[in-house]
């Protein structure tokens, strides 16, 4: 659904009746149009907001900060906090860039279920598919929402069984109400967590079963899983009381790992009881299929599989794919056309293989195949793959000299010629406030409204209010705001050589925020300089530093989709170079600050353990391969947000960045535990509030969250390696909560500098005022916040 329409919502231009109307439309629509295509069994999905917070509210788990509210406002709060109400965490869903809302369970969790939505959805679904056969339900699985879910003391059995008499009686509701098939999403079976749940999954679908069972008409449970294969779990999982079970057949994400399943299916054979969902088109990737999906078909048939046997369906939900390609018109390139497919061309994949399967077809139809010389050539790159594996942890470094991986000077003595900050130097991450005022002159440029030099004049007059406003706040490190930028990723992609973009493209990240990812279409080549020139002119309004700003060459390569060619390391090394060049420039421009950002690094970790290794080789190789050619006085900075890296320390670590900038205000201090723990020893900058909820953080609030960091024992206390910056990107808010948002920052962190040279100032005996009152006035001076200081002055001029 548009983030328009839920924005019109939060802003109070559009009724709740009005919001939910439209989202009713949309799903109705998605449903038919695959009806129409010929699929049988349509999955009743579509969400608000976020399918595990629908989850969280028909289960009846909510935290009991948000029990005051009720309907749309509580749902909303939980995804965007309210006031007193911090919102959910905010993680990656499993290996891909959508954001999901993380339950939250406590030693005491009761549900307390509100069927109706699900039960509303159930009874719109059939009356547009003028079907109850081909309208099935999609839950998500009781052991993936507990792994999903965060906070629980209990061990998971105890609290998958806590829910379970909420999802049987949902089952039962769902077959009185004329569902004749529910799938039943537990994706957590394709990670190596799995290896533990053995007993706790065939309790709970032993239950399930007896539920579906006792329905007054017949209710076939189908358990689905994917984004890969089941491993280890196999033997036991297909056994379980299901009358169908979903298995991706086309692996993990990107070209390196093949899916196992096949071997699997020989080896211990699929249970002569339950129908296969053959998830053969792959549902991660634009390239259309090129003859695998019916290839893998012959080879279940080859393994006795019988085609009525077979649901023919794709490797993952199609919500990480854009829309469909017709809308992009004459946008695509003749040699592109015939090799790409989006979500509604492979749901005509899925319906072509089916439909060859029912005939009794060929099952080898390469000839049929579209020409894709840069995209499937899956053989080829899954033997790069084993080459890299077997290269060790370091991953292929495609013959490039050990030097150019590694600073020249170690972090201990570099960060000694880079800028000197007071106590708990304040700075942001870097995007501001994208008003349809710059989002209307990018428009212009790109419709020839306004010549090249015509959009930077304006943009130039952005960048200064944007340095002005920083200015006027205090902020110690400040950026030129990004307004020339859509998307982190897009705004570089365009600049290189080798990477294609849609125009209607959209893909969901979280919520109301959508993305157009690249296309990785042929090599990465370096075009010439990408932020320089916006550099130069935040540089020429003022005397601080400003950060250059970069989007890392793996969180790119995880935002795009990539090229199946090649592996994809090679690719990222070739991003890497790239944007090496890059950080040349902006040195070369007088930059002594650069903020390579690698939000996408965790998310890439493939679902199993034993594959980490070479993942993080490589993945880590390419973002030193990118920053190392920065001199020993330019500070390297980079940002990880919403995802959790405690397992991957040695790993970060290894990155060698000079500052590590990460999201914090929803998990609270788990991450910079954990840093400290590890006795982790460059700067740190935890996220000190929440970009992503419209509430304003009060001056106390900040303060505490400062003060607790220095409680962690990060750094061994050491202030001025201790950052104070929001949690990410300030793109998605206004200019007004934006400017008070950091008022507060800016004001917390002088009081905390206040404080600390308290503590530090020496008590002169017998005259404890006094010496109070002298640090009072050295506090002052030394943070700006006295009459003329930086802090005192922004009060007058921001508003």
């Amino acid at each position: 659904m548009s983030s328009t329409t839920i924005g019109n919502y939060w802003k109070g231009q559009s009724s709740e009746e009005q919001l939910l109307r439209t989202a009713h439309r949309v799903e109705a629509d998605a449903w038919r149009l695959q009806k129409s295509a010929g699929i049988e069994a349509v999955g009743l999905d579509g969400t608000l907001y976020d399918q595990v917070l629908d989850t969280i509210t028909w289960l009846g788990v909510v935290p009991p900060r948000f029990k005051g509210l009720t309907g749309l406002r509580r749902y909303f709060a939980m995804a965007r906090g309210g006031p007193g109400c911090a919102a959910l965490d905010m993680s990656k869903f499993f290996d891909t860039n959508y954001h999901y809302l993380v339950p939250e369970l406590d030693a005491d969790f009761a549900p307390a279920p509100d069927f109706a939505p699900m039960l509303d959805k159930l009874r719109r679904g059939q009356e547009a598919l003028g079907s109850r056969q081909a309208a099935v339900p999609i839950v998500i699985g009781p052991v993936t929402f507990v792994c999903l879910a965060k906070g629980c003391p209990l061990p998971v059995g105890e609290a998958v069984g806590r829910l379970l008499p909420a999802y049987c009686q949902l089952l039962r509701l769902l077959g009185a109400g004329g569902a004749t098939e529910v799938q039943l999403h537990e994706p957590i079976l394709t990670t190596s967590t799995a290896e533990d749940l053995q007993t706790v999954f065939q309790e709970a679908y032993g239950k399930l079963a007896e539920a579906a069972s006792s329905c007054s008409s017949p209710l076939s449970l189908h358990l689905v899983t994917y984004y890969d294969d089941l491993g280890s779990t196999y033997p036991w999982a297909v056994q379980l009381p299901v009358a169908a079970i979903s298995l991706d057949l086309r692996g993990a994400t990107g070209a390196e790992v093949t899916s196992q399943t096949l071997q699997h299916i020989r080896r211990y054979g699929f249970p002569h009881d339950k129908r296969l969902g053959a998830s053969v088109v792959d549902g991660r990737s634009v390239w259309a299929d090129d003859g695998t999906a019916l290839a893998l078909v012959r080879e279940l048939l080859a393994a006795g599989l019988s085609p009525d046997r077979l649901t023919i369906t794709s490797s993952a939900p199609l919500q990480h794919l854009p829309y469909d390609l017709a809308a992009e018109g004459d946008h695509v390139p003749p040699e592109l056309s015939t090799r790409l497919a989006f979500a509604v061309q492979k749901v005509n994949e899925i319906v072509r293989v089916a439909e060859a399967v029912r005939g009794g077809q060929r099952t080898d139809v390469a000839a049929e195949a579209p020409t894709q010389e840069a995209a499937p050539s899956v053989e080829k790159a899954a033997g790069e793959a084993e080459d890299e594996a077997a290269a060790g942890g370091g991953g292929l470094r495609c013959g490039l000299p050990a030097e150019m991986f590694s600073r020249s000077e170690p972090y201990d003595v570099r960060r000694g010629r880079q800028v000197q900050m007071p106590a708990f130097p304040t700075t942001t991450i870097g995007s501001f406030p994208q008003t349809p005022e710059v989002r209307r002159l990018r428009q212009q440029l790109r419709s020839g409204q306004l010549s090249q030099s015509e959009y930077e004049q304006r943009i130039a007059g952005h960048i200064a209010h944007c340095v002005g406003v920083q200015e006027a706040l205090g902020l110690d490190v400040v950026v030129h705001g990004e307004a020339e930028r859509t998307d982190m990723v897009e705004y570089f992609g365009s600049k290189l050589g080798g990477m294609w973009f849609t125009v209607a493209g959209w893909v969901q990240s979280y919520g109301s925020r959508y993305v157009r990812p690249p296309l990785i279409v042929s090599d990465i080549t370096y075009q010439g300089p990408m932020t320089v020139w916006e550099y130069g002119v935040a540089q020429s309004y003022t005397r601080r530093p400003v950060k250059g700003m970069l989007t890392g060459p793996v969180t790119i390569l995880n935002w795009s989709f990539p090229r199946k060619d090649i592996s994809r390391s090679r690719q990222a090394l070739q991003l890497a170079l790239a944007l090496r060049r890059e950080v040349e420039a902006l040195e070369g421009a007088g930059c002594s600050v650069v903020q390579v950002d690698e939000p996408a690094l965790r998310e890439g970790l493939p679902l199993k353990r034993e594959r980490w290794s070479s993942y993080l080789g490589w993945a880590v190789d390419a973002f030193r391969l990118c920053t190392a050619v920065a001199a020993p006085g330019t500070q390297v900075v980079t940002h990880l947000c919403y995802s959790d890296f405690e397992d991957i320390l040695p790993d970060i670590a290894r990155m060698d960045a000079d500052v590590l900038t990460i999201e914090n205000s929803r998990s609270g201090n788990a991450m910079i535990a954990a840093l400290a723990a590890a006795g982790y020893n460059h700067d740190i900058g935890p996220g000190v509030y929440d970009v992503h909820s419209p509430e304003v953080p009060s001056v106390d609030f900040i303060r505490s969250r400062i003060r607790s960091f220095v409680e962690t024992g990060i750094l061994g206390g050491r202030a001025d390696r201790i950052w104070v910056n929001p949690d990410c990107g300030l793109k998605t808010r206004g200019w007004p909560e934006t400017i008070a948002a950091l008022r507060n920052m800016v004001t917390a962190a002088a009081q905390a500098r206040a404080e600390l040279l308290l503590q530090q100032q020496p008590q002169q005996p017998g005259a404890p005022g006094v010496a109070t009152a002298a640090a009072a006035d050295t506090a002052s001076q030394a943070t700006g916040t006295g009459s003329g200081g930086r802090s005192g002055g922004c009060n007058g001029c921001c508003h």
